[in-house]
Formats: C-alpha cells, sequence, structure tokens
C-alpha cells in the first residue's frame, strides 16, 4: 500500500471513531429548514403473530418549537415509553419532550369488535385492516406561536407483504399534510398483507382499490361503479378529495361500510347495488365527500343526506332506471313507517329512510320556493362547507339564506323527536 493510500485510510478511520452515526442520524430525520417547522416520524411495524402493531414517534427540532402533547388514553395501548416527562392518568396522557427531541414509542392490540358484531379494526398472520387513528391516537399540541410539524410515516411490514393507505408513498416513506392543520398525524384506512391492488383516475380523483388476495374483492366491479357515479358527484359537489382509497376484506371484518378522510372501508361481501337498488359503497363515498358531523339527536341529516344522494348518483349516471329509482324510494317509503322517532342519538337504517323522504321533499320545496332556480344541490355545497356540528338550525338557516324563506319541510313539529332533542342540548 502506497503512501496516499495509507493516509486516505487513516483519515477515514479518524472521521469514523470521531462520529460513528452522525450521517444516518441526520438522513433519517433532518431538522425542517424552516424554523418554524419540527419534524415529527412515526414508524409503523405491524406484529402478525400477536396482532399488536409497535408504533415510534420520533421529534426532531433544533428549538422547543413542540413544548407538550397531549393524547386520551387507550385500553389497547400498553408499553408507554419516552423520553422527557411523560404523566399518564385516567382522563389524559401528557407528554413534555426534550427541548431538541425526542421518541415516544407504545403497543397498540389491534382487533377491535363494532358493537359487538364483527371486526372494524384486525390484523392477523396474512393481513391487516384498520384506521390510523386505531393504532395512532389524536393528539393535541402546545407549541411555540406558528409553529408546525413537518411529519413522515413509515410502515415496516413483515416480508412479503405490502401496504395501501390514502397517502401517496415514496420510498417506503410516506408524507403526511393538512393544510387545515398545523399538527399532522396520519389518519383514514390502511390495509397491508398480500394484496390485490387496481388504480385508476377518474373525474380527477385518483382512485386505488385494494384488499387482500383470496378476499373476492370485487376490485375491477368498484372501480366500474366509480367510472358511472364520480362523474356526477363532480358535478354535484365541486371540492371534492383528490384521493379515493377504498379498502375490503372478507371475515372476520365487519359486514358494512365505514368512511374516514379520503378513504373507506367495505367488505367484501356487501353488494356494490343491493336488490332495494342502494349502494352501501357509494353512501359512504358521499360520507366521505360531504364530511359532515351531527351535533347530538341530529345523526339523520348526515344519513339521510348520504342515503338520499347515493341513490341520486345512481340515477344521474344512468346507472338505474328512473322506474327502478322510483321503486327505491318507495321501498325506503315503507321502511321508514317502522320507525315514529327521527331525532335520536344514532340513526337506525329505518330512521335514515325516514330521512330520505325528507329531504327529497325539501328538494321540492326548494324548488318551488325559487321557481326552478335552486334545489336541495345547493343546500348540500353549503353544507360541505360547514365546519360545525351540524343541527337542524344549521340546515334550516342554510336552506332559508338559498330558498329565501323558511322550509316548511323542517318545521320542529314535523320532524318527531327532534323538539325533544332541541330541548335536551339546550339544558345540557
Amino acid at each position: 500500500m502506497n503512501c496516499i493510500s495509507s493516509l486516505n485510510v487513516l483519515i477515514l478511520l479518524l472521521c469514523l471513531s470521531i462520529c460513528p452515526a452522525c450521517g444516518a442520524q441526520v438522513s433519517e430525520s433532518p431538522v425542517p429548514a424552516d424554523p418554524l417547522s419540527y419534524r415529527i416520524d412515526y414508524v409503523v411495524k405491524p406484529n402478525q403473530m400477536d396482532g399488536t402493531v409497535a408504533v415510534t414517534l420520533t421529534l426532531s427540532q433544533d428549538t422547543a418549537l413542540l413544548r407538550e402533547m397531549t393524547m386520551r388514553p387507550d385500553s389497547r395501548i400498553t408499553d408507554l415509553e419516552a423520553d422527557g416527562d411523560l404523566d399518564i392518568s385516567d382522563a389524559e396522557l401528557r407528554w413534555v419532550p426534550p427541548e431538541s427531541g425526542g421518541t415516544m414509542s407504545w403497543s397498540v392490540s389491534v382487533a377491535h369488535r363494532r358493537n359487538g358484531d364483527g371486526h372494524d379494526a384486525w390484523l392477523g398472520m396474512e393481513w391487516g385492516l384498520f384506521r390510523a387513528e386505531d393504532i395512532i391516537p389524536r393528539a393535541a399540541t402546545r407549541t411555540l406561536k406558528n409553529a408546525r410539524s413537518e411529519t413522515w410515516l413509515t410502515l415496516r411490514l413483515p416480508k412479503g407483504w405490502s401496504a395501501v393507505t390514502q397517502y401517496f408513498s415514496a420510498n417506503g416513506q410516506t408524507r403526511i399534510e393538512n393544510p387545515e392543520r398545523r399538527f399532522d398525524q396520519p389518519s383514514g384506512w390502511m390495509v397491508m398483507g398480500d394484496l390485490g391492488v387496481r388504480r385508476e383516475t377518474i373525474a380527477g380523483i385518483r382512485v386505488a382499490v385494494a384488499g387482500p388476495t383470496g378476499n373476492s374483492v370485487r376490485r375491477m366491479d368498484t372501480l366500474a361503479l366509480l367510472n358511472w357515479t364520480l362523474p356526477e358527484l363532480g358535478r354535484l359537489l365541486s371540492d371534492l378529495p383528490a384521493r379515493l382509497t377504498v379498502v375490503s376484506a372478507g371475515d372476520p371484518m365487519w359486514r358494512g361500510g365505514l368512511s374516514a378522510p379520503q378513504s373507506l372501508f367495505l367488505h367484501a361481501d356487501r353488494p356494490l347495488i343491493s336488490e332495494n337498488a342502494t349502494s352501501t359503497l357509494l353512501h359512504e363515498v358521499m360520507h366521505m365527500s360531504l364530511s359532515l358531523h351531527a351535533d347530538i339527536g341530529y345523526d339523520w341529516i348526515v344519513e339521510g343526506l348520504a342515503e338520499y344522494y347515493s341513490l341520486q348518483l345512481l340515477q344521474r349516471s344512468g346507472t338505474i332506471s328512473d322506474t327502478r329509482y322510483d321503486h327505491a324510494r318507495a321501498d325506503l317509503a315503507d321502511w321508514a313507517k317502522s320507525t315514529s322517532v327521527l331525532c335520536q342519538p344514532t340513526s337506525t337504517g329505518a330512521t335514515t329512510a325516514f330521512a330520505v323522504g325528507v329531504f327529497a321533499a325539501l328538494n321540492d320545496e326548494v324548488y318551488e320556493l325559487t321557481a326552478g332556480g335552486a334545489n336541495l344541490d345547493d343546500v348540500a355545497r353549503e353544507l360541505q362547507q360547514y365546519s360545525g356540528d351540524v343541527d337542524l338550525d344549521t340546515l334550516s338557516e342554510i336552506t332559508e339564506h338559498i330558498a329565501g324563506s323558511k322550509p316548511d319541510t323542517l318545521h320542529i313539529e314535523k320532524l318527531p323527536g327532534c323538539r325533544k332533542i332541541a330541548i335536551g342540548n339546550q339544558e345540557t
């Protein structure tokens, strides 16, 4: 070995002895260049052997931008550890990290039954399907004024597994961005395992339909129905999500549909269009698109709108005929006769059917009051922009703004149970 080569080796060894891990640390979680941004890295590692997920949150910051994080305790979460100060009570989990950053880690038992029935969260030997919210509790932060997070998600999966979420991923990392919040956290449905995935852009929306192989997931059928109906949704609502991720699996999952941000779950055995011409898939698409939250007792507004417009999308797209649509409406009207209450904490199937009739009548009334200048579509567009919890007053005020007078359809005496709910909410 010549002198120059010996010198190079000596310099290299000296550098490694001084800082053996500096390069790895910087490349894994560099502090953002923006002086008011701190970095959050979530690393998620599912353990198929025991149905748990290990989560590590790493905070990287030069100065104390993030001062405190609080979360609600969850009985499924165990093995909590953290740098800095960690206080846990029955009501709150409070983490005060070191000024220069630190880590917090926990383990989550994923499996969860919905109302004692099938699972709305599952992780087994072959696959897992759950929401990000199931493994990463929603948190509130106390920060330096105007500070915000740059958040990343990394999934470390068993060999042979892949994953689909509502996000775009590159190089194994996913950037989590929500412009409406200063602290970004992963959200929405995710599925992992040996997956079959079909992707397509429909009406400007990037659609993915994913589910474990061997679960009879109708990926192409789902894309076909969305190809017919999403263009009509785009004509109804202009402010639509950029992405739609549909995840599906068979048992032991709950036999229904559930929506989340830019994503939804549909059991593999659910028909895309039922014999009564309703569609669980489009019902959940409407939930995701409208993104409405009901005040206590007014769940019928949110559920009724989703069911009414899922039928409308089928009719307007020509997926079902006008005659079939009329039969579907008649079936719902018959179902509605089995309940005498509209306003109640949770909307049942009969209550939702009742609500569809209310919204059909409201559509006709708005059309008449405006001499054909407006209808329920205009009400739905304004509701979509409403950020609070929706109640009867909200619906009435928005409708009056559009129609020019108070809608008789929404008179509280015509809506069974609503006066009792209104009085109860005032008392609380």
